[in-house]
Parts: structure tokens; sequence; C-alpha cells
């Protein structure tokens, strides 16, 4: 069957394309080869975090200042206050309810207790509108004796120098300390899974009422809720103190709940995710591709009228290298990278890399180039794309999203 539109890599970018294009009525396959690095996301997005080395407060005010080789800017600073909104609304239609606004950053805790500036947080993570005026003094941190995926002497102190008075607080269930019995079982994951019966909360919701009667605020890492926050919203009404979660270590319970109601949501639009694959090549006529080959449908190319590469960067092999050069290894696209191999990295871990800003040559129309010509029915979205540093700029998440939704209202308007 010929499609509307194949889109390659289901990660964040890919699904949100997918499901613009899906909701207009357009028959979408979404090729997509394993996990998506939504799973290191502890239940923020982040939009423009840092410009110049400071943190930004206006993110929609900093865009404008952007050099005109980053995506922000190619899709054009006067659209995207209308594409964010678009993106937290269709985060909310797939069951992802997420607070903030795209006027105003506010703040996100890490797993190490550092304060990061961010567009949207699920309702129930802890978030800081401003941090010199915190959401409560005295913090209770409850931590799960033999839980791996929570540093809680670093996030303790990352919140006291926050300002929090923090109360560091161990505590176990006779549940959780069965699971100890298997080092792999005391992880988040493990403990969402188990974490579901109200029997089980209904313990936890003891041990913390018991234990932080003289909190204004409990915090609880993030193990509740893989497939929606139901689980956090029992659990707090059991619990005498407002509750917040703090994300973990990777992989993140928040993260994996993101990728599924996403794909679900894909997939009940009528999109047809074909999981497990990887886009391996594709014929070219002129300036057009006219299908995709992948590593399972052998002999069976996928023919669409449009395209869109959302194969994220060197983390998910949309982008490699070799001793010689920076590549794109679908389709050996245009990579805007230095030629010189000893500019690639420099020395010290903190130190700026400039491999982070590399990925694919596009148009302004988020067209990918061939030998300097654009390709006029491939598109490229998300982390594949080159001119920013999602690290560094905290933009990775913005990105995705908004080039995403840009790039479906581009080939919904036939360009």
């Amino acid at each position: 069957m010929r499609m509307d539109t194949v889109i390659m890599g289901g990660g964040l970018s890919g699904l949100t394309c997918g499901i613009a294009l899906a909701k207009r009525g357009q028959r979408v396959t979404i090729v997509a080869g394993g996990q998506s690095t939504l799973m290191f996301n502890g239940g923020s997005m982040e939009l423009l975090g840092n410009v110049d080395g400071k943190d930004v407060i206006a993110p929609l005010e900093a865009i404008s200042t952007l050099p005109q080789s980053h995506p922000y800017s190619k899709i054009g600073a006067e659209r995207l206050a209308d594409i964010a909104d678009e993106a937290k609304q269709l985060l909310a239609d797939a069951g992802i309810e997420m607070e903030g606004n795209a006027d105003a950053n506010h703040w996100r805790i890490t797993p190490m207790g550092i304060a990061k500036p961010a567009w949207l947080t699920l309702s129930e993570n802890l978030r800081i509108d401003d941090l010199n005026s915190l959401p409560a003094k005295r913090v209770a941190l409850m931590c799960i004796r033999g839980f791996f995926d929570q540093p809680n002497g670093m996030l303790a102190q990352g919140l006291r120098t926050l300002g929090f008075d923090v109360q560091s607080i161990e505590f176990t269930t006779d549940d959780i300390t069965s699971l100890r019995r298997s080092p792999s079982e005391m992880r988040a994951t493990s403990l969402a899974k188990h974490l579901v019966s109200n029997n089980a909360l209904q313990r936890v919701a003891d041990q913390i009422n018991a234990l932080a009667a003289d909190a204004d605020l409990v915090i609880l890492p993030s193990v509740l809720g893989q497939t929606d926050d139901n689980d956090f919203k029992t659990l707090q009404g059991m619990c005498n103190k407002p509750l917040r979660l703090v994300a973990t270590l990777p992989p993140a319970v928040a993260g994996m709940r993101m990728h599924t109601l996403l794909r679900h949501y894909f997939k009940m639009l009528g999109g047809n995710y074909l999981t497990g694959d990887n886009a391996i090549g594709g014929s070219f006529e002129g300036d057009k591709l006219l299908n995709v080959t992948t590593a399972k449908l052998d002999g069976m190319p996928l023919r669409a009228n449009n395209f869109v590469l959302a194969t994220g960067s060197f983390v998910s092999r949309g982008l490699a290298a070799n001793y010689e050069r920076v590549f794109e290894p679908i389709f050996d696209l245009d990579v805007d990278a230095d030629a010189d191999r000893e500019q690639w990295t420099r020395f010290g871990v903190m130190e700026p890399q400039a491999y982070f800003r590399y990925g694919v040559a596009t148009d302004s129309s988020l067209h990918c180039l061939k030998q300097g010509k654009p390709i006029t029915n491939l598109h490229a979205i998300g982390s594949i794309l080159s001119g920013h540093d999602a690290i560094k700029m905290g933009d990775g998440t913005g990105v995705s999203l908004l080039t995403a939704l840009a790039v479906a209202r581009n080939i919904l308007c036939g360009k």
C-alpha cells in the first residue's frame, strides 16, 4: 500500500509528527528501530533553557536572538508560540498532562538536585515557578531503602542549596523488602510495576504519614505510573501531606509512560507503527525520494508521497562517524560538521563539544539536502537536525516537538 507519509524514527519527534498527520486523515507509517531516548526523560520538556551560558527566563523572547542555523529560526519565531500551544494540546490529547507555558520557563529538579529551566513538566512532578519563592519550606525526602536510581545524598544537598529545609527519611515496606532479593528489582521501572495495587500504595502511604509528620511537602522518587498518573493520584489521596515526585536516573518511568501513551494515541488514530525495524536505504529520482527500504521488509520498499527523517543523533544512530567524516547512514545526506576530525571534540568532560551541533543539513523548510540540493519530499525533524546543542542550550525536546509539528504543517500544505 502506498502511504501518504513514511516517518523513519519512532521517538518523540517521529510520534509527534505522525500523530499530527494522522489527525488530519493521512495514512502514516512509522518505522521504529528500538527504544526511544524518551526513556531518559524524567517528565519535563525544555523549549530553550540556556543562551550564551545564561539561564533563559522568557524562551519565546530569547528564540528571536538565535542564529539562522538554529531549527527554531528556520521555523520562524513568529510561528513558534502557536506551534508550542499545539504541542502542549497534542500531549494532553494523548493523556500526558503537563503544566507550564512557552512565555516563561519554570524550574525542574534533576535526580542530582539541580534546578534546570523547563517549559512543560508533568503535573505530579516537583517544579518551581520562582527560585526566590519556593512552593514549601520544610520537605521530607522519602528515600526507598535499597533503591538504586536516586542518589539521595546529592538530591538532598541540591534541594538544601535551593533553600529547602530537607529531612532525608529512609523507609521500606514488606512488599519492597521482598523485591530486594534481586538487585535488578530495585530499579524505578520495576518498582512502578509493583506499586499498582491499592494495598501496596497504602503501605507506602502509611510510612509517609508516620515519618513525615513535620513536613510541608513530601518528595518521592518517580516510581509511580508507567501507563498513567492514577497511581500517583491514589497515593496522594492516602497521604496527609502534599506529595510531589522527582525524576530518577534512567530508564525513567515518566519517559516510558510518555512514549507508551504517544504510541497508543498514534495507533488509535490509524497509524501504522513498525517496531524493531530500521530504514536502510531508498531510491531517488531527481529531487524526490521514491521509496524506503528497511531491514525486515526485504524486497518490499515503502512508498509514500512524503518522507520524514526522525532517526535522532549519534545516540540512536541517526548520525555516524568514521575516521574521515561524519555522515548520515541511510541516504548519505549532506551533514553540517567540521571536516577536520580534530575539531569534533575538546578535551574535558564539561567543555562544549562541537559534535553536539552536528546534524543533517536542511533548507529553510527543513527539507534535507543531498549534494547541495533539497529533496523536496524528504524532511528532517528532531535531534538529527544541525545548528543547536541540546545539552548546552536545553532545547532538545522543544526542537523535537516543534520541528515535528512545523513539518507536519508543511506536508499538509504541500510544502
